[in-house]
């Protein structure tokens, strides 16, 4: 089979016009999961063209699982100062926590200056640069290909925000690395599960495709506990509908569950423990194989009763 040659296509090409053309496109929500693939952040839109006092931000959107604000600025050209403004005054208007600025090109000024945020900021801003490509290979369609150039620190922020609190700082960062390195083994395993951004907490969600429920991995260090759940943020009748399926459930992960309904709460559990001693970091690689082959299963399991 003879093979094809690649062939990069001028974004203008395709998208016309920035605000009408590509963040329409871009807000389409299987281009958002394409974008969210990148920078492993849950992508949700809220609005395009949301007003900023006088200004307005191409694509307004959040983190579905923390309500965390994410803005996004697109340009079809090479970065400027004009848009690199635009982005900080739109964060500040918004309370922001995620700034994404995609463009066709990057100048090196304005990756130093991204860079500089990143590395400058709390642990809560986290600025993105992503480089924005079209693709072809002979008459194919045009392939969009999403490139980071710019991205967070994550434990260098971890390391600065402990300084100033010393008493959580060795457990926040081992968590940190343990979920950086638990991302790091579930991708060479080619896990099909979404895996997003990592943080210094006791929990990692992870999205299978329900408005309603998520998959949460948690670490319980004091208990020696791991666990893997379907967390219900706020619908009892999603709790119902699997609860009325417990026996074929149980069956299918050839497992019993704690079923949590917690009736006093908003919020709802179904879940599972594991022993582990967490300060043994030679364990990891085992505890990293329990979770995401666990995580693979309720994902093919519970999917069925959505």
């Amino acid at each position: 089979m003879a093979l094809g040659k690649l062939k990069k296509i001028d974004l203008r090409t395709y998208w016309k016009h920035e605000a009408k053309d590509f963040s329409t496109w871009l807000a389409e929500p299987e281009n958002l999961e394409m974008l969210s693939e990148e920078i492993g952040i849950d992508i949700s839109s809220i609005k395009t063209e949301a007003n900023v006092g006088r200004f307005s931000v191409d694509i307004l959107a959040e983190e579905p699982n923390t309500g965390r604000k994410i803005i996004i600025e697109n340009q079809l050209e090479k970065t400027n100062h004009d848009h690199l403004g635009k982005l900080i005054t739109y964060a500040s208007g918004i309370d922001a926590d995620i700034i994404v600025w995609i463009v066709k090109d990057v100048l090196d000024e304005h990756k130093q200056a991204i860079d500089w945020l990143n590395e400058n900021t709390n642990e809560a801003l986290n600025f993105f640069i992503i480089k924005m490509a079209l693709w072809q290979i002979g008459n194919s369609s045009f392939a969009p290909h999403f490139e980071i150039i710019s991205k967070p620190n994550d434990w260098a922020k971890a390391v600065k925000a402990s300084a100033s609190n010393t008493q959580l700082s060795r457990t926040k960062l081992m968590q940190l690395d343990f979920w950086n390195k638990f991302k790091e083994y579930a991708n060479r395993r080619r896990t099909k599960l979404h895996l997003r951004k990592t943080y210094p907490q006791q929990w990692y969600d992870i999205s299978y495709g329900s408005s309603e429920a998520h998959i949460c991995l948690t670490l319980y260090s004091q208990k020696n506990l791991i666990g893997c759940e379907i967390y219900i943020p706020d619908s009892k009748e999603t709790y119902e509908r699997f609860h009325s399926k417990k026996r074929l459930i149980e069956k299918e992960l050839g497992m019993k569950l704690e079923w949590k309904e917690l009736q006093e709460k908003k919020a709802s559990r179904i879940r599972m423990f594991k022993n582990a001693n967490l300060n043994n970091t030679n364990e990891w690689e085992k505890y990293f194989e329990w979770m995401i082959t666990n995580a693979e299963k309720f994902k093919n399991t519970f999917s069925k009763y959505e």
